[in-house]
């Protein structure tokens, strides 16, 4: 069962990786398109909301990668184990 949610919090997370790439792509071009704004002003949030996301979603994912590795660690430890007399 855990890993049933861990599966589905990994493809939760990719949703939610590429509507946040949506989200700020069209949040860019709206503001280089408005009078207010400008181009550099939406190369901004282009740039912002890009590291932003890629930072968020790295930390997340690292995450996922360390409980991973500690259940293969784990897995390789109770194997060692059961071989030894």
């Amino acid at each position: 069962m855990r890993d049933f949610f861990i599966l589905w919090m990994e493809r939760i997370i990719n949703v939610v990786v590429v509507i946040g790439a949506v989200v700020v792509l069209i949040a860019a071009v709206a503001t280089m398109f408005n009078a207010q704004g400008g181009f550099l002003a939406g190369i901004g949030i282009l740039v912002g909301g890009a590291l932003y996301l890629i930072l968020m979603a790295g930390m997340i994912y690292l995450g996922l990668g360390i409980y991973a590795n500690t259940r293969r660690t784990a897995d390789a430890v109770e194997e060692l184990a059961r071989r030894q007399p």
